[in-house]
C-alpha cells in the first residue's frame, strides 16, 4: 500500500501569509456560507495588509540614489530604480483588485463567475482569491487574448 506524500506548503502561499489552511467543506454545506466568507475575507485582508506594509515610498527610493561618476553603476542604479516602479505599480494594482473582490463578498457577488454565473469553486478561489471568472471563462478569454495579438 502506498503512502501519499504530504507536500509542505510554500512560505510563499497566500493561505500561509493569512495564517490559514485550505478550507475543508463539510457535507452538504452551502456554496459561499458565512465560514467559507470569512475564511476569504481573512485571506484577502491578510494578502492587502501585507502589500500594504511591504509599501514603499516612491521618495525614499529615490532620494537614497547617488550620482555615480561610473556610467555603468549608474546604469545599474537607474535600471534598480525602474523595476522598484515597475513592482510598486504591480502591487498597487493586485490591491486594487483584492479591493474589488472584497467590495463582491460584501454585495454578495464574490465565489461566482461575472460571466457566466457559475460557481467558481473553493480550490481555484484559494489558488487565485481575486479570480472572477471561473476557469472556462478564463480559458477562453486567453485563448481571444491570443488570437488578438497573434
Amino acid at each position: 500500500m502506498k503512502k501519499k506524500k504530504k507536500y509542505k506548503k510554500s512560505s510563499l502561499s497566500i493561505l500561509s501569509l493569512a495564517g490559514v489552511n485550505s478550507y475543508k467543506k463539510k457535507k452538504n454545506e452551502k456554496y459561499m456560507n458565512a465560514n467559507q466568507i470569512k475564511h476569504f475575507t481573512k485571506i484577502l485582508e491578510t494578502w492587502k495588509e501585507q502589500l500594504n506594509k511591504n509599501k514603499k515610498n516612491i521618495y525614499h527610493v529615490s532620494k537614497k540614489s547617488s550620482n555615480f561618476p561610473d556610467p555603468i553603476d549608474r546604469a545599474v542604479q537607474e535600471e534598480e530604480f525602474n523595476l522598484e516602479l515597475l513592482n510598486q505599480d504591480r502591487e498597487n494594482k493586485l490591491i486594487k483588485k483584492i479591493e474589488n473582490t472584497l467590495k463582491k463578498i460584501q454585495e454578495k457577488e464574490f465565489g461566482y463567475c461575472s460571466s457566466c454565473g457559475v460557481k467558481i469553486g473553493i480550490k481555484r478561489l484559494e489558488a487565485r482569491p481575486t479570480a472572477h471568472l471561473c476557469i472556462d471563462c478564463k480559458t477562453l478569454e486567453e485563448i481571444r487574448e491570443k488570437q488578438m495579438l497573434g
